[in-house]
């Protein structure tokens, strides 16, 4: 079983920085693919970012340039460094993770979620 926590959301200004920290407990060592996820209300969840084991990565086109993942397996943490920060990154962000590689970008095939981190960037 794994538990994901998330952290650093935040309301910040546009053009400012935020990092998003997501800490697991469990067996992390088997989570093949691990992502972030965003959401705001009324809108379907959609994949920002994911990274797997091997260092393989994929992030969304409105993020590309700007957010950076980052994983440290040792101490078994996910980040999301996200600069350039504007309001269209206003939502929950959402930790995710998979023991196998199936779509980093697919929200359906993470098995493991946290409860979110909201982030709020204002013009």
């Amino acid at each position: 079983h794994v538990q994901l926590v998330e952290s650093g959301g935040g309301s910040v200004q546009a053009g400012e920085s935020l990092r998003l920290t997501c800490q697991a407990s469990g067996h992390v060592s088997t989570m093949y693919q691990m992502g972030w996820f965003r959401q705001v209300p009324g809108k379907e969840r959609e994949g920002v970012a994911a990274i797997d084991r091997g260092g393989a990565t994929f992030y969304a086109d409105s993020v590309k340039g700007r957010f950076t993942i980052s994983r440290d397996d040792a101490t078994k943490t996910l980040y999301l460094q996200m600069d350039s920060l504007n309001p269209e990154d206003t939502a929950m962000y959402y930790c995710a993770a998979d023991p196998g590689l199936k779509s980093l970008r697919a929200s359906s095939t993470y098995r493991y979620w946290g409860q979110g981190t909201q982030v709020t960037v204002s013009s």
